[in-house]
C-alpha cells in the first residue's frame, strides 16, 4: 500500500486550479486526482457519469457510509471560461500577492474543495464517529446540471445526511436562502420582405421587442411586489435579457431574432409564474398578430438552465450545527444561486458556507483573501473534532 499523500491547504489550491476544468472540457484529470489521493488514505470512491463518459461527479464517504446523520461537502469542479478576460497571470496557476491567491476557481469554489480535501487525514483521525461524504460536481456554472445524478444517487443508496454544506463562495457565513433561476432561449420567426414594404412583411425584431417590453413589464411588476422577508438585495423577482439577435440588412424586413432571458426567483416564489404568462401573452396576443400577414410565423421558447431557490428551514439541527462551526450568530440569504436548492429539493437539509466573495467570482484575476482560507480551515478543524466526539 503507498504512503498517504499529504497537502497543506496552500498546496491543495495549487493542485485543483492547476486542472482547466472549464465547463466545456473534461473535468476526468481532477476527478482522477482526487480518486488517487483519497484511496492512498484508504477510502474509496464512486463516479456518477455523464452520458457521454466525458465527466464525472465524484462522491466518497469517510467512515461509515451506512450510518444515518452525515456531514455532506459539496462543491463544484467546474469553472468559467477565461477567454476575452484580461488576466495578469496565467489563471490556472496560483499567484500570491497582497494578501490573496489569484487564480481561476481560487474564489468560485476549489478553495472550499481543496481545503476539505486537505484536512481528510483530521477527518479520519481516530476513526470519524459522524461520517463525513464527500460530494464533487461537474457543469455548476451551466445550470446545476451534473449534480442532479449524483442527488439521487446519494437518496437512493444512503442514509439521509443531516446536513450538505455547499461551500460557495460566503465570505464563510452561513446562507439558508437564494434566488432560483431560470433561463430561455426565445426565436421569433417571420416573414423577409424589402424594407419599402413593410406591410407585407412580418419583422421578427419588433413582434421580440413587444415581447421583451411585456417581460420589463412583469420585472416592474416583481418590483412593486417585493420581499416580504426583507433579506434579498434586490428585495425582488428579477428578470434580465441577456443577448438578441436578429436582422440581416437595414433594407431587408427581418425573418429571425432570438434572444436569451433570464429570471431569479424568490425562494417562495412560484417559480413557473413568469413563464407561463410569458407563454400566454405571446400565444394571445403576439402571434395573432404575425399570423394575420404571415400564417406560418412561429415564436418558440426553450429552456436552457432550471434550478430552485434555497428557502430557509427553521430549526434544522444541521444548519445549528453549521452556524456553530462556523461561529456564525444568525443565517443570511444571497441572491446568486447555487447547488443547495438541488439538494434541499430531495429532502436533505442543505446551507451554503464557503470561504471566498462572491463578488470575485467568474471575473479576470480572480482570487481568495488568504485571511479566508485560514477562516475556512479552522472551520475544517472545528468539524474534525465534531466528527470524531469532541466538544466544539
Amino acid at each position: 500500500m503507498t504512503a498517504p499523500q499529504i497537502f497543506t491547504p496552500r498546496e491543495m489550491i495549487e493542485k485543483l486550479i492547476s486542472f482547466d476544468t472549464t465547463s466545456y472540457l473534461s473535468n476526468l484529470a481532477l476527478v482522477e486526482f482526487v480518486e488517487n489521493y483519497l484511496a492512498s488514505h484508504g477510502v474509496t470512491s464512486r463516479r456518477v457519469m455523464n452520458d457521454d463518459g466525458t465527466k464525472a461527479n465524484l462522491f466518497a464517504t469517510l467512515g461509515d457510509e451506512t450510518q444515518p446523520g452525515g456531514i455532506v461537502l459539496s462543491g463544484h469542479t467546474d469553472v468559467v471560461p477565461v477567454e476575452g478576460q484580461d488576466w495578469s497571470s496565467d489563471p490556472f496557476r496560483v499567484r500570491e500577492a497582497d494578501g490573496k491567491l489569484f487564480g481561476r476557481g481560487t474564489s468560485d469554489m476549489k478553495s472550499f474543495i481543496a481545503i476539505a480535501l486537505a484536512f481528510v487525514p483530521a477527518f479520519l483521525k481516530g476513526g470519524p464517529k459522524i461520517p463525513v461524504h464527500f460530494a464533487l460536481s461537474y457543469d455548476e456554472e451551466v445550470g446545476c446540471l451534473g449534480v442532479r445524478p449524483m442527488i439521487d444517487s446519494i437518496i437512493r443508496t444512503l442514509p439521509r445526511p443531516q446536513i450538505v454544506i455547499v461551500g460557495e463562495p460566503s465570505s464563510m457565513k452561513v446562507v439558508n436562502a437564494h434566488k432560483g433561476i431560470q433561463s430561455y432561449q426565445t426565436t421569433v420567426t417571420g416573414l423577409e420582405f424589402h424594407s419599402s414594404q413593410t406591410h407585407l412583411g412580418v419583422s421578427a425584431i419588433q413582434y421580440a421587442a413587444e415581447l421583451i417590453s411585456f417581460l420589463m413589464r412583469l420585472a416592474e411588476e416583481m418590483r412593486e411586489r417585493g420581499d416580504p422577508s426583507g433579506r434579498f438585495s434586490p428585495p425582488f423577482t428579477t428578470i434580465n435579457v441577456g443577448t438578441i439577435r436578429g436582422g440581416t440588412a437595414l433594407n431587408i424586413i427581418p425573418r429571425k431574432c432570438s434572444f436569451l432571458w433570464e429570471y431569479r426567483s424568490l425562494p417562495d416564489a412560484d417559480p413557473s409564474e413568469i413563464i407561463t404568462r410569458f407563454n400566454e401573452f405571446a400565444e394571445s396576443n403576439v402571434l395573432p398578430q404575425m399570423r394575420a400577414i404571415f400564417p406560418e410565423a412561429r415564436i418558440e421558447t426553450v429552456t436552457r438552465a432550471q434550478s430552485p431557490g434555497l428557502a430557509p428551514r427553521d430549526g434544522e439541527p444541521g444548519e445549528t450545527l453549521v452556524m456553530k462551526l462556523a461561529r456564525c450568530n444568525a443565517a443570511e440569504a444571497v441572491s446568486y444561486n447555487t447547488e443547495a436548492g438541488l439538494f434541499q429539493l430531495a429532502d436533505i437539509p442543505t446551507v451554503v458556507c464557503g470561504p471566498g466573495d462572491i463578488a470575485q467570482a467568474h471575473k479576470p484575476d480572480e482570487f481568495i483573501s488568504l485571511s479566508q482560507v485560514k477562516e475556512c480551515e479552522a472551520f475544517m478543524q472545528r468539524l474534525a473534532d465534531h466528527v470524531s466526539g469532541k466538544a466544539i
